[in-house]
């Protein structure tokens, strides 16, 4: 029989979103290392974004486990359906946000210690205490954010005898760069750091998604932090054609707070400067983009050779990445969020197009593009430099040399990754 593993999730399909995709990935290969999952799930969730299409990626050796959740969101879906922000977990500048939008902030982060899923964390003990026990299962894991799960988690562990933990954190807590926007009081400040010290001190293993987050769990007194990557899986497959278009395209959900003024003025300036790039040029969006980057853009030279996709199926954002020439990933304009590894970026590196990323100095991703050969990052101070590169990869494509000949990037494959922590579960 093979060693059961029981995951906490709040995120699972038919949630779209990044936050699916990894322990979506880990449960269709832990049996192949002889571990037999069981993820438990919201029974009626509320989440931002739909994908039906990741349905099919469950792997039948799964065992899904339901309970009910009740969550304030469907009340603030009823008072209002234009207010976002409190939902999908966007952050408007001060001077974007609306009163309601400001007021759903601060409740949400003064309010509701972790999150707004905290009402599951009671039920869900309950119940979990009398399954793990009924069905022998004596590793859990738990995945946040939210992070409420790892609350869940840290009762279960105190509750049952020899119970083995691991707390994955696929965004830190604190340390996320959105954390000062929660218009927190001293109180509700104090409150998050006290839990999340406690999370990090009593899970026998702490998971970070990146080496900066790593380094940064271990200062918050984490006795045994492995890092684990995002990663792409085999269904992502390079299709080596050269673009009708020199386009640049960005998937994914793209903030103002990580809206990369200087690549729009780079672009700004080279399509009013050169007639012929102006013709080849594209900018392609495919996902949730925030109204006010579009609208910064519609008034620019930029407006018309925009085209916005809008929110795509997991396998039709593929497709629109082979169908590119650069692809753009970026990051908050501050040194906390160099940590930060957007799971695209991953995906991105199998299509073999060459990416450009903005974010802080010394990025993780930086050192990720140079081990790979597979772009180049620039901060948002950097503007020759990144006008330099365009031009460059613009000459590259007029005379079809697009591809780069990827370096090292089979260690971020799903399979060896879940292998990865395999090997963690097993060492427990």
């Amino acid at each position: 029989m093979q060693n059961r593993v029981l995951i906490v999730s709040y995120y699972w399909p038919p949630a779209g979103g990044p936050g699916v995709q990894r322990w979506l990935k880990f449960t269709k290969y832990l049996p192949d290392f002889g571990y037999e999952p069981y993820v438990y799930i919201p029974e009626n969730p509320s989440y931002p974004i739909i994908d039906l299409s990741l349905q099919k990626e469950i792997n039948p050796k799964v065992k899904i486990v339901k309970q009910p959740i009740w969550e304030p969101y469907k009340i603030a879906e009823k008072l209002t359906k234009n207010n976002k922000d409190f939902k999908a977990g966007q952050f408007e500048t001060n001077k974007k946000q609306s009163f309601l939008s400001k007021a759903s902030v601060f409740i949400r982060g003064n309010f509701f210690i972790p999150d707004a899923r905290k009402f599951w964390i009671a039920p869900s003990v309950k119940f979990l205490s009398e399954y793990l026990q009924k069905n022998k299962i004596n590793i859990l894991i738990t995945t946040g954010p939210p992070h409420s799960m790892h609350l869940i988690g840290m009762k279960l562990k105190n509750k049952i005898p020899n119970l083995k933990w691991i707390a994955d954190f696929r965004d830190p807590w604190t340390d996320i760069s959105y954390y000062s926007e929660l218009k927190l009081t001293s109180f509700a400040d104090k409150k998050h750091k006290k839990l999340e010290k406690q999370v990090m001190n009593q899970a026998d293993i702490i998971l970070s998604t990146s080496y900066t987050d790593k380094e940064n769990f271990i200062k918050l007194g984490a006795k045994n932090v492995v890092c684990i990557t995002n990663g792409f899986d085999s269904e992502i497959l390079p299709e080596s054609i050269k673009t009708s278009k020199f386009t640049l395209s960005y998937i994914g959900m793209l903030e103002t707070l990580r809206n990369p003024n200087n690549l729009w003025k780079v672009l700004n300036e080279l399509i009013t400067q050169h007639s012929d790039f102006k013709n080849d040029f594209e900018l392609k969006f495919v996902g949730k983009i925030a109204n006010s980057i579009l609208d910064e853009l519609q008034v620019s030279p930029l407006k018309n050779i925009i085209i916005n996709k809008g929110y795509l199926s997991h396998q039709e954002s593929i497709s629109e990445m082979n169908n590119s020439t650069l692809l753009l990933i970026t990051n908050f304009d501050r040194k906390k969020s160099k940590g930060i590894i957007p799971g695209k970026l991953f995906e991105y590196l199998v299509t073999g197009k060459k990416i450009i990323s903005i974010g802080p100095e010394n990025a993780d991703v930086k050192k990720i593009l140079n081990e790979t050969q597979a772009g180049k990052h620039f901060t948002y101070q950097d503007y020759d430099k990144l006008k330099f590169f365009i031009l460059s990869e613009y000459e590259k494509w007029k005379n079809n040399i697009c591809y780069f000949s990827s370096q090292d990037i089979k260690r971020f494959h799903r399979k060896k990754l879940t292998k990865q922590l395999s090997e963690i579960i097993k060492n427990l």
